[in-house]
């Protein structure tokens, strides 16, 4: 793209100033309809080292009520911290919520095209990376979001100028790094590497727009109009229904509710106490050899109210080190969480390598609680059974074991331990007003959940099935299932 890269022609001094004053005011007309219609907004800037990029940054949020965006500064190197988590993490995490700008200096442009210029990245972890940054920012413009990516462009010889003038500035020297240094003498390698990225990541709902930067004005006017241009179009979109896509993952046939067989599913008191203590010694083996080797493991629980999921978390807590696991219990969402993108309350609760994550009830609740209680559109929920592959293939391409357990219980089970729950004060707090609720709605939320099951059952990430109208047999099956998974990941 940037070989093919035509510069517009600047505007004289006089129009550049009205044009500037007219899309400063835009733009501060704008942020108030982004503000009330809750549309979010990520504008990347990525270009040239000295390009301008923290410079022009400045000059833009000036027209920005400052308490409606955020400036998230990138390091082309991640820290070691964040090496421990997926490649997307320390971006998903930094996605403005509803109503709200979010500007990254630098992101994951730089960070992919430094690791090739430095050899660490081959041509097939390229493209995996690629499908990645396309997914993240298709999901976040599906959801709504307004993603503007701007590449400042500078030639060789006006960026050398600009490095040695920071040089000769003491309090503006440490904006050269050797890296950028680096790039000038193999601009010509790097514009390569750039452009190749620039076209391979261009696309319809999020595009690339490369900035002329050798006059500062005049690249504060092209971004201006550009984000004023693509704010007016997102409120004519914002009630588009994104389209729904194939579902393009190998899927694992899995049985209706009403299929599974509940009957003979038992353990003895003695077989259950005898089977446990070995299992939780085995699990607590394993547990320090994933430590070492720096295994990611993410558990997750969804179920029936009352089938047992949380004592069943508690004999696969029970095994491991108190240091290594994290079990996070999920909620209706809070007002921050709710403002954002549905995954990035479980992005940003992801474990670092070496260790656990467990989720009592998880993103899923998209296509159920969601879904039927109508706390999302039919679009968002049917959409989503695509993002949640998309999501679970990002975790186990990081190198994640990914386990997931629905806990199954049928509807005369449930209603007995409702009853003994209410009937017993020691008891009382696990059940609600919500729990009857739910009940009475069992049969759409048993659709829902068949379902979940037959288009998220992936190969990568399938369902496990825990029969748990004896709780006994259904921690020890979930043991066994767990540890199984971890030998598998650990040859």
């Amino acid at each position: 793209m940037l070989e093919q890269f035509s510069a517009g022609l600047k505007p004289e001094a006089q129009e550049m100033e009205e044009r500037l004053e007219a899309a400063r005011d835009k733009l501060y007309e704008g942020q108030m309809k982004i503000k009330e219609f809750n549309v979010p907004v990520l504008v990347l800037f990525e270009g040239w080292g000295a390009a301008g990029k923290g410079s022009l940054i400045g000059k833009i949020i000036k027209n920005i009520d400052p308490r409606f965006f955020k400036v998230a500064v990138m390091s082309r190197v991640p820290t070691e911290e964040e090496k421990r988590r997926p490649f997307l993490y320390r971006y998903f995490a930094q996605i403005p919520e509803q109503g709200k700008f979010t500007f990254f200096d630098s992101g994951w442009m730089e960070e992919i095209t430094a690791d090739i210029l430095r050899g660490d990245l081959g041509t097939k972890a390229y493209h995996a990376r690629l499908e990645s940054v396309r997914r993240f920012e298709r999901q976040l413009t599906d959801n709504g979001y307004l993603v503007l990516k701007f590449f400042l462009d500078i030639d060789q010889k006006e960026q050398k100028k600009r490095m040695e003038r920071l040089l000769e500035d003491k309090n503006a020297s440490w904006r050269v790094d050797a890296f950028d240094q680096w790039q000038n003498k193999n601009h010509k390698k790097c514009k390569k590497v750039y452009s190749q990225y620039l076209s391979d990541t261009h696309v319809s709902t999020a595009p690339w727009y490369i900035i002329d930067a050798e006059d500062k004005k005049w690249a504060e006017l092209q971004v201006l109009e550009i984000i004023n241009s693509g704010i007016e179009i997102a409120m004519q979109n914002r009630k588009t229904a994104a389209p729904l896509l194939q579902n393009i993952f190998p899927l694992v046939k899995m049985p209706a509710l009403s299929e599974v067989k509940l009957e003979g599913k038992e353990l003895s008191e003695e077989d259950y106490r005898r089977e446990l203590r070995e299992l939780q010694d085995h699990l607590r083996d394993l547990h320090n050899q994933i430590y070492r080797k720096k295994v990611p493991v993410i558990i997750t629980y969804e179920g029936w109210d009352a089938a047992g999921k949380g004592g069943n978390i508690k004999r696969i807590t029970g095994a491991l080190d108190p240091r290594g696991f994290e079990v996070h219990p999920i909620a209706s969402p809070e007002p921050h969480e709710k403002a954002r993108h549905y995954l990035w309350r479980f992005w940003t609760r992801l474990p670092k390598d070496g260790h656990i994550a467990i989720f009592d009830r998880t993103w899923y609740g998209r296509v159920m609680v969601e879904r039927l209680e109508g706390f999302c559109s039919e679009n968002d929920w049917k959409r989503a059974y695509n993002e949640i592959n998309e999501f679970e293939e990002e975790l186990t391409s990081w190198g994640a074991v990914l386990i997931k357990f629905w806990v199954q219980i049928d509807k005369d089970t449930q209603l007995q331990r409702f009853t003994d729950r209410q009937n017993d004060p020691g008891k009382q707090w696990k059940i609600t007003d919500e729990d009857w609720r739910n009940r009475e709605k069992w049969d759409a939320y048993e659709v829902a959940i068949d379902e979940m099951l037959r288009k998220t059952s992936t190969t990568f990430a399938p369902w496990h099935i825990l029969e748990s109208v004896d709780k006994k047999y259904a921690r020890i099956k979930a043991l066994k299932i767990v540890i199984a998974e971890l030998e598998k990941a650990l040859k």
